[in-house]
């Protein structure tokens, strides 16, 4: 992708879908809202585009990419699915739920969106402004989170006009994103059934499914080269500030991210505050959870101090990315 001069905003309908597919066939960049977050969309068959994505985002091209398709025989054409994982994937595609599984020979999709793996991690969005892009496009897509790497996932346009407005072709013009985090991403490999992220989907729904519990991996965590699946740096979804986690009291000048309805002693001092859910709902809170770390940071504070979240249910995926807003940077 050459240096570009602004970025077209398209409009959410059929006109601007059209416009989409014709920039994504092209070998342009394309950001797009999902239910999850706003993907930055890429043909994942043409290896310049999907360096377009490593560029813009300044990404490490060692990180894989989530490789996005509008139907389960698509899916199909570009991977193995064993019994488990084509069980989740009839459970909850359309859906949060990015699976991990061995890509097929003849799979057609760049070894630089693979990241050199011999697995492929794949989803069918539920959106239908992402399905009609997908459509569209006629090519599987790459899309990691619309922003710059290691900062806070966007879940509105202007979220991603903040961080790439000039560095990609086009944002089309959707709504807010509904679930409000990741995918989460199990890997059905040769192991059996692994929680590579937690996200969007909570896992004792797919345990559910399976029938039993998912495995851990050996954590990558540690090592920013080798991550097992997209999102598993240690420093990423961070904001410029430090952020202090489970935090009890509010330090003077600190901003306050707050969950709950429980008193928080030191909040007057608070140089902004935000509270995720006051009714302690973690469904909310998730959906609210970037879009109110963007806006703490942006009011300028050295610390972000962050009230506990349970970590149940979506508070899982929560607390996975607050980790990592406040791990060390490399």
């Amino acid at each position: 992708m050459s240096e570009l001069k602004s970025t077209r905003r398209l409009s959410a309908d059929a006109s601007g879908f059209a416009e989409a597919g014709r920039i994504l066939r092209a070998g342009g960049l394309v950001a797009f809202p999902t239910e999850t977050v706003y993907g930055l969309g890429a043909d994942a068959t043409n290896g310049s585009a999907v360096a377009g994505i490593y560029q813009a985002k300044g990404r490490p091209s060692f990180n894989p990419l989530i490789i996005h398709v509008p139907s389960l025989d698509e899916a199909l054409a570009l991977a193995e699915f064993n019994d488990e994982a084509l069980a989740l994937a009839k459970a909850f595609w359309p859906g949060p739920l990015t699976i991990v599984v061995p890509r097929r020979a003849a799979c057609p999709v760049s070894e630089l969106a693979l990241a050199g793996l011999e697995s492929i991690a794949l989803r069918i969005p539920s959106a239908p402004d992402a399905m009609a892009l997908l459509q569209a496009a006629a090519r599987p897509i790459a899309a990691p989170s619309a922003n710059r790497s290691g900062r806070v996932s966007p879940t509105r346009p202007e979220h991603v006009l903040e961080d790439l407005d000039g560095l990609i072709d086009a944002v089309v013009m959707g709504g807010s994103a509904k679930v409000g985090v990741e995918s989460t991403i199990v890997a059905c490999l040769a192991d059996g059934p692994v929680m590579l992220r937690p996200g969007g989907l909570a896992r004792e729904r797919i345990e559910a499914v399976l029938g039993k519990k998912l495995g851990d991996p050996i954590s990558s965590e540690g090592d920013e080269t080798a991550p097992l699946a997209p999102g598993m740096l240690l420093s990423h979804y961070a904001p410029r500030a430090s952020v202090r986690l489970n935090a009890r009291d509010i330090r003077k000048g600190e901003a306050a991210l707050l969950f709950g309805s429980e008193p928080m002693p030191g909040l007057d001092g608070a140089s902004a505050v935000i509270n995720l859910s006051p009714s302690g709902d973690l469904v909310e809170a998730a959906a609210a959870l970037f879009g109110a770390l963007r806006q703490l940071d942006a009011s300028g504070p050295a610390s972000i101090a962050v009230a506990p979240v349970p970590s149940i249910g979506l508070g899982e995926a929560i607390n996975d990315r607050l980790r990592r807003a406040a791990a060390p940077r490399p």
